[in-house]
């Protein structure tokens, strides 16, 4: 999208900045009724800004305004393509301030801004555009009937959505949601991770600049049980939204059974194999993909490969090119554009990390060095999804060995098949029990594609491609009886 600022550049956006501070209700921020909570730099662990948090109140109030809004229609009924033009306007708008949004979300996150600038941005970008595009282009279907008789079957929106996002990737988990959302016609209430709220504010902003109406998006900061669990109990909210951890997606599906059978979709947490295969080509290419979809993000990615199953007769060159590879790798300012790995969340998530490292790696502070450990399958490191940058090396002995080990886990996210053999790759691609399975490539798939998982990576829907318009309707089914009521069967 553009070419990186220099070090010092970034930081002087940084010291401009205004950080949003409230909430974002019925088209303006307004403080809410709950707990005021710093949001906290990651990599220097000062506080940003103070901000205002919501509670039941705030969610009640909001869910009250996005109804009204809702049934008033002037988003929800408006044609496709009206709603396809405000949502490119917001894209524009997004474009202009794609500075300030990237330093913030740095700022806001720990993560590099090498990849706020060329991976968040652009892609929140572009995902909310894609769904505008694709809104006024997907047909309802007409049934087939007899000549008595007409069925059409078609969407429409499913009403007050709840969206809960996640910390590692804030910006792009938002456009994941509100992309389709919005674009189905839907009222969208946000509840941000406290620890990344800021970005999700802006946007709101932004979108009302953009002519979004007042009340179809709106943005409640604030903790789990004073946002979270109050949009997951309303008997107003029909659907929720949810990306994070799967011990969190299951309480939503408990607040669904315990109030309105809202719909739930949840896209929750992985332990995602690599699996490379005796006859994998070009190691040197193997080598840069398992780099990048180990420690990209710190490992804070629900995709990233956490497992790498790699056959015996491969293992000893391969991870010679990936020791090699992860030299270039910095640690460090995430503001700086040569860091590659910024700093984990916060302390509480360190804590957690550094619970699975060796005691002579362990350290302290905000920043966690990328760590390799040859285990066997049973280790505690292959089992629980650490969320660091921390990969686990198991070798096998055979092809089915790989796979077996693969699909050894309680997730089923994503993973990746290197080999030669087309046959191989295409075997080993359907045996593996996970949403995305990519070959000779980390990946996961592209906007166009449905992203989810199975096991207890997933449950309800996906996200990305028109599947995730799907999720955000309701299938309603009219049906027209054609014939004459005046030659019906006369009697006597």
């Amino acid at each position: 999208m553009s070419d990186l600022l220099t070090h010092a550049e970034y930081q002087a956006i940084a010291q401009q900045l205004d950080f949003p501070r409230t909430a974002f209700i019925d088209g303006k921020y307004r403080a809410g009724s709950g707990k005021t909570f710093p949001t906290i730099n990651p990599a220097t662990e000062d506080a940003l800004a103070e901000i205002t948090g919501c509670n039941a109140v705030d969610v009640d109030f909001a869910v009250g305004k996005a109804r009204e809004a809702f049934d008033q229609g002037h988003w929800s009924k408006l044609h496709p393509s009206d709603r396809k033009d405000v949502l490119i306007r917001l894209c524009k708008l997004i474009t202009r301030n794609r500075r300030e949004l990237a330093v913030m979300e740095s700022l806001d996150s720990g993560k590099p801004i090498l990849d706020c600038e060329t991976i968040d941005v652009p892609e929140t970008i572009h995902c909310i555009k894609w769904h505008a595009e694709a809104v006024d282009k997907i047909y309802d279907q007409v049934g087939p009937t007899g000549d008595d008789a007409l069925s059409m079957i078609v969407r429409e929106p499913i009403g007050v959505v709840g969206v809960v996002l996640p910390w590692n990737f804030p910006l792009m988990m938002l456009a994941w949601k509100i992309g389709p959302a919005l674009a189905a016609g839907c009222s969208v209430i946000v509840k941000p991770a406290e620890q990344t709220s800021m970005t999700a504010l802006r946007v709101a902003e932004l979108a009302h600049e953009a002519r979004v109406p007042r009340g179809v998006l709106q943005v409640l900061p604030g903790y789990g049980p004073d946002v979270g669990k109050p949009l997951g109990l309303h008997m107003d909210v029909d659907m929720v939204s949810f990306t994070g951890s799967t011990e969190t997606g299951k309480r939503f599906l408990r607040y669904a059974a315990d109030s309105n059978l809202k719909k739930v979709v949840l896209e929750c947490g992985g332990k995602n194999p690599a699996v490379v295969l005796k006859d994998a080509e070009n190691l040197d290419h193997v080598a840069q993909h398992v780099v990048n979809a180990a420690f990209w993000n710190a490992g804070q990615n629900c995709s990233a490969t956490s497992r790498l199953i790699v056959h015996q007769a491969v293992k000893g060159p391969l991870m010679e090119r990936i020791e090699a590879r992860l030299r270039d790798w910095k640690t460090g300012d995430p503001l700086d554009p040569g860091t590659h790995i910024g700093a984990l969340i916060d302390a509480d998530h360190c804590k957690k990390v550094r619970s699975f490292l060796d005691k002579k790696d362990r350290g302290d502070g905000p920043f966690v060095q990328p760590l390799i450990y040859h285990v066997s399958k049973d280790d505690q490191r292959v089992r629980d999804e650490i969320f660091g940058p921390v990969l686990c090396v198991i070798e096998v002995a055979s092809n089915d060995e790989a796979i077996e080990i693969a699909n050894d886990t309680e997730y089923g996210l994503a993973a990746s098949v290197f080999t030669s053999g087309t046959r191989q790759a295409i075997r080993a691609a359907r045996d593996i029990r996970a949403g995305t399975v990519t070959v000779n490539c980390y990946g996961e798939g592209d906007i166009s594609t449905p992203f989810g998982g199975y096991k207890q990576s997933g449950f309800g829907g996906r996200d990305n491609g028109v599947h995730a318009h799907d999720q955000f309707t309701e299938l309603k089914t009219i049906w027209i009886d054609l014939n004459d009521p005046s030659e019906g069967d006369n009697v006597g």
